[in-house]
């Protein structure tokens, strides 16, 4: 069995700017790349969720890694059920959209920076036909190297396990066509019984999705439990989100410097490193992201995490 840990992101803005992560000098994306990756095995693509990925910035990136260095890389927000900024979308298509007689009028929302939004099921299928296809041709590099571990549909809260709910996710494998695949549920919904966590881990395994198996808060309608169980053979996924039930759903904060503020305490390493083990003993390779994005507290988690699963394996030896 195979087990790498990575972060969530090698370039939030509180990384940069704490200074500690990153040695001096190391201030250009490709130094950064090669200096994270000399540290970690893996890691999440998070830009890719904002916006389409490049094929060349891709490509730049295998050139910047070992060849057994793995990416994780988010799906764009506008195949996961929530709302995209116009502004994020490629011009071209934005233009067409605005202009598509079978579009809704986009809503506007004042109050936020990216302004008229539209929601996933109001964009023509031949416009989110190219949104995909657009996709998956700047992903082709990571790819082609392979590096590219799997792409991670992280589903918005309002993706609930209803009959919309579950047609997204048959359909993200259609589109997907046999490409490995994590998928992550916000919505409680989706494993509030043991009939519904039953089901929906059958549904995974029947489309070939990776269930991703989270770390956050619980008690909230936006959280799922932690469900320790593998849906493919070949790949296990462990997010790990932190547990700062505090800010989780509090307003005014951006995520890095709210709800995924968090450091985890050795006696929870250690029990996550003991869950990990025993979880990746199932399937070929097992990966384990902390999203605790907040300065370099993902570096000093994921670091401890290493620490206490290498700390697990003397003790078994």
């Amino acid at each position: 069995m195979t087990i790498r840990t990575g972060t969530s992101s090698w370039t939030d803005p509180t990384l940069i700017a704490c200074g500690r992560f990153y040695p001096p000098g190391v201030v250009t994306p490709a130094a950064r790349l090669r200096h994270y990756a000399s540290q970690f095995d893996l890691v999440e693509v998070d830009s890719s969720y904002y916006r389409l990925p490049d094929a060349d910035i891709a490509w730049r990136w295998t050139q910047r890694t070992p060849s057994a260095f793995r990416f994780h890389i988010k799906a764009f927000r506008a195949f996961t059920g929530h709302p995209t900024p116009l502004a994020a979308l490629p011009s071209d298509i934005a233009q067409a959209l605005s202009s598509h007689p079978a579009s809704h009028q986009a809503h506007r929302h004042p109050a936020t920076p990216d302004g008229a939004q539209i929601a996933a099921a109001d964009i023509p299928t031949e416009l989110r036909d190219e949104l995909w296809r657009r996709y998956l041709e700047a992903v082709e590099p990571l790819r082609q190297s392979g590096q590219l571990t799997a792409i991670h549909f992280q589903f918005s809260p309002r993706v609930q396990n209803d009959r919309a709910g579950r047609a997204l996710v048959f359909e993200t494998a259609r589109r997907l066509d046999g490409e490995r695949h994590a998928i992550e549920f916000r919505h409680r919904s989706w494993f509030d019984a043991p009939s519904r966590e039953a089901a929906t881990l059958a549904m995974l395994r029947e489309t070939g999705a990776a269930h991703t198996i989270v770390d956050s808060p619980s008690g909230f309608d936006n959280t799922v439990p932690a469900v320790w169980a593998t849906t493919r053979d070949d790949l296990c996924v462990v997010r790990l989100h932190g547990r700062n039930a505090a800010a989780w759903n509090r307003r005014g904060l951006t995520a890095s410097s709210g709800r995924f503020v968090y450091e985890y305490s050795a006696s929870e390493l250690i029990d996550i490193s003991a869950r990990v083990e025993r979880i990746a003993a199932l399937v070929d390779d097992t990966h384990v992201l902390f999203n605790t994005n907040h300065e370099d507290q993902g570096m000093k988690n994921a670091s401890a995490f290493e620490r206490a699963l290498a700390d697990l394996a003397r003790l078994r030896a």
